[in-house]
């Protein structure tokens, strides 16, 4: 990762966190099979779709997930792997010409949304 400019230190340690797990925590043991990120399930799920509706979904999930943990550290990772999910999109979306065609025709905010957990 590159020298973040000063105050911004704490947000490259997060983005370089979810790294980590992304490439040697529970992504790689759970979806990675040795394959290079752009050819894990994450990415290849999306091309087959045509789109960010699977990840963007995922890491809505696993946000959510989040808020309903009492522990810190799983709720962390949750959020982590939400980063993840979300740069999985960001790649499709560089990788993916007029994507604008294959967006979907409802916005998120006009959709309804489950209820929040309890916590």
């Amino acid at each position: 990762m590159t020298n973040p400019l000063p105050g911004y230190e704490s947000l490259a340690s997060v983005l370089s966190r979810a790294l980590d797990q992304a490439q040697s925590g529970k992504g790689a043991e759970r979806h990675g099979n040795g394959l290079p990120f752009s050819e894990q399930p994450v990415m290849v799920e999306q091309r087959q779709q045509g789109g960010t509706g699977f990840t963007v979904g995922q890491a809505r999930k696993k946000s959510l997930e989040s808020m309903g943990l009492q522990a810190q550290e799983a709720a962390v990772k949750e959020l982590l792997g939400a980063i993840n999910y979300l740069a999985a999109a960001v790649l499709y979306l560089e990788e993916s010409p007029n994507i604008h065609s294959r967006r979907s025709k409802t916005p998120l905010s006009v959709r309804p949304s489950p209820p929040l957990p309890s916590g």
